[in-house]
């Protein structure tokens, strides 16, 4: 979750952005890029925040609306996928309406969505609410990084990865938070936080974020958006739903008919992507150039980055019974170690590229997740996965840094359709691993080794992940 997506001049893009000068000597940053910066960064924190939190109540809210643990966990994925189908509106709303109106928007909604979300009665409200708080974050997010690219120019490359760093903190604090809540009051108050963030944001938002230059109106691809609806909506019901087999009521004919709409859906957008040039997805950044192995790779690490810290507070409850607030506190470790590595890896890029930090930190991310999959050599099980995660978050502080700009700079004209690609990808590996998870979790006879099983399963795809990294070309420099 901490890559942004933005949009370049022409409607090809999955992203969201308005458009800046080209990168160069000709594109010095502005003054007050760091006001904004810190602006934006808020912004990301408050998303950051929600997400973590909220995955330290998946038990509670399971048994507070009388839902199966299945479909609660849609509660953290629905918000994933409102994001995701927001990514190509976002490019051409902004395109239309201005990057800072899309950002503060999104702020705007993403509050308002928060309170709606503490006062629902039922898991199915309280699923809206959070698909609403997604879109309202996938038009936030790329506008912001618009905004910010625009903002450091000829500096931008570190300026995104910066945001890595964001991320982590409300990693840190979300958990902490979510636990302190759910300790103390209810986890209705998980969502209340974001309301005195948001108007805050709002406040300086409206002072301090300006408005980058705007492209011409640009032609929407609806056609290629609703079949990309239908084929996200369909697998996500069909893996929620491969979970409650053998429950009472049509699950399966449910699962098949899901399943056999994102086939027949996302067969039919790869032909209209195939035929339309201007596509939501473009076919070439799609395949070509070494975008195909990087695109792979991006869901693949999607998969193991949202997918393990949005199920981690939940296996350590099942695992070893810990409480909302110590299982929260297990993801510090991650965050902790993402921040240390992630300044030194920014730092690192221009001198040996993005291929031996993303191998380095690939390699101690698979060792960090056989270690939380495992049972403790002989020292308490908190000890031993906050450990774990520590590895397992140094190895992400390389990792990301290294694979945002892995694939730019083979496209340095479209930096922003990359980077709208790599977002998506990584959300869609993300949504399909965390409904995987909490479906086998929910079904199994033995929750525990189920959830560390599934831990093993993404260290092996983390490998295949890092195989196919390895074929995109090595760049050092500026690109």
């Amino acid at each position: 979750m901490s890559d942004i997506a933005h949009d370049t001049d022409r409607p090809r893009t999955v992203s969201a952005d308005p458009p800046r000068p080209r990168s160069g000597a000709d594109d010095p940053p502005r003054p007050r890029r760091y006001a904004v910066f810190a602006v934006v960064g808020l912004a990301l924190l408050m998303f950051s925040l929600d997400q973590t939190s909220v995955a330290t109540a998946l038990t509670t809210i399971s048994t507070d609306l009388g839902a199966d643990l299945a479909w609660t966990g849609w509660v953290i994925t629905a918000a994933a996928v409102g994001q995701i189908l927001a990514l190509p509106l976002g490019g051409w709303l902004s395109n239309r309406f201005g990057g800072r109106w899309m950002f503060l928007g999104g702020v705007a909604l993403f509050t308002l969505f928060s309170v709606l979300s503490a006062f629902s009665g039922s898991i199915g409200q309280l699923i809206a609410c959070r698909f609403a708080q997604g879109l309202a974050g996938g038009v936030m997010m790329p506008a912001a990084s618009g905004v910010v690219a625009y903002q450091f120019g000829r500096d931008r490359d570190r300026a995104l990865a910066l945001f890595t760093s964001v991320f982590p903190i409300g990693a840190i604090a979300g958990p902490l938070l979510g636990g302190v809540i759910l300790t103390t009051w209810t986890w209705h108050g998980i969502f209340l936080v974001n309301l005195p963030a948001g108007i805050l944001l709002l406040a300086a938002g409206v002072l301090l974020v300006p408005d980058p230059p705007r492209p011409g109106q640009a032609r929407m691809d609806v056609r290629g958006i609703v079949l990309l609806v239908l084929t996200l909506l369909g697998l996500m019901l069909t893996v929620t739903r491969l979970g409650a087999l053998g429950v009472a009521g049509p699950s399966l004919p449910v699962t098949l008919a899901s399943a056999a709409v994102a086939v027949g859906a996302g067969a039919v957008f790869v032909r209209h992507t195939r035929r339309r040039p201007d596509s939501v997805i473009p076919l070439r950044l799609l395949t070509g150039r070494g975008l195909g192995s990087m695109n792979a790779a991006n869901v693949l690490f999607g998969a193991v980055a949202i997918g393990f810290s949005a199920t981690l507070p939940l296996y350590a409850q099942v695992r070893y019974g810990m409480a909302p607030l110590a299982a929260g506190v297990m993801l510090t470790g991650r965050a902790v170690g993402t921040i240390v590595a992630s300044a030194p890896a920014v730092v690192l890029l221009r001198r040996t590229g993005h291929r031996p930090l993303m191998l380095a930190g690939i390699a101690m991310i698979v060792t960090g997740l056989v270690a939380t999959a495992v049972p403790p050599p002989g020292v308490s099980a908190e000890l031993w996965l906050l450990l774990g995660t520590t590895v397992l978050g140094l190895g992400t502080g390389l990792v990301i840094p290294a694979s945002n700009n892995a694939g730019m700079h083979l496209v340095p004209d479209e930096v922003a359709a990359v980077s709208g690609l790599r977002i998506m990808f990584r959300q869609i590996g993300g949504i399909v691993a965390v409904s995987t998870i909490t479906a086998v979790i929910s079904a199994s006879d033995r929750p525990g080794v189920a959830g560390g099983i599934a831990f093993v399963v993404l260290a092996v795809l983390l490998v295949g992940a890092g195989t196919l990294a390895a074929r995109v070309p090595n760049h050092r420099g500026r690109w």
